[in-house]
């Protein structure tokens, strides 16, 4: 059996060579590919959200953790496509309109995918028909909109009017965040969920798919 705790930290010290190397390690010895993931990666990513709410990790640790769980993960999405295995949810990410900041998002969709979900990230600038085009074309369980400006706010509210334009609103819950967005904002424009940061993003993701 594969020793995942030297997996756990290789993720949680952002060890990138490291955590390849110890997931192609175990894969060869016939490692259960979702075994590494639920008590190895998650666990690790888990800690990761755990200390930056402590403030004992800061952005530039949660980025190397990130890294080195998304190199751990590439050899083992084959398998898991291969034999059918599901994700905790499928998410579609994206920067609104008029903002081109993908530092942060970035950095949620590394922790999304560290819990275990399928991340599909559409990019920095998109408009809201884009938003709407992806939830319709992939069928996502959660929208996640990012803004790292406030003049950029408005343009959730547009993603949200724009879902119930198309008649879709009720089939994706929508998630907000970034520096400038609050709980407040997130109610007054209808979101279903509010991420003050990347931790708690993966904290409101989960609740979202329980209330689903």
């Amino acid at each position: 059996m594969a020793d995942l705790s030297k997996l756990y930290d290789a993720i949680l010290n952002g060890d990138e060579k490291l955590a390849l190397q110890l997931t192609n390690e175990a894969l060869k010895e016939s490692a259960d590919p979702a075994e590494l993931i639920n008590q190895g990666m998650i666990p690790a990513m888990d800690e990761v959200g755990r200390l930056f709410e402590a403030q004992e990790f800061y952005i530039p640790e949660m980025l190397m953790a990130g890294r080195a769980m998304k190199a751990a993960l590439e050899p083992i999405r084959p398998l898991l496509a291969a034999r059918g295995a599901k994700p905790a949810g499928r998410i579609v990410l994206g920067t609104v309109k008029g903002d081109l900041h993908d530092i942060g998002k970035n950095l949620v969709g590394s922790m999304l995918e560290g819990a275990g979900f399928e991340v599909i990230d559409i990019g920095i600038d998109v408009s809201p028909e884009k938003f709407v085009e992806a939830a319709g074309s992939d069928k996502p369980d959660i929208l996640a909109l990012s803004a790292l400006l406030t003049v950029t706010m408005p343009e959730m509210k547009k993603v949200i009017e724009a879902l119930n334009q198309a008649g879709i609103r009720d089939q994706v819950k929508v998630l907000v965040g970034g520096a400038p967005v609050t709980q407040a904002f997130a109610d007054q424009i209808g979101a279903d969920g509010y991420g003050a940061n990347a931790s708690s993003a993966v904290t409101a993701a989960r609740s979202l798919l329980k209330q689903s």
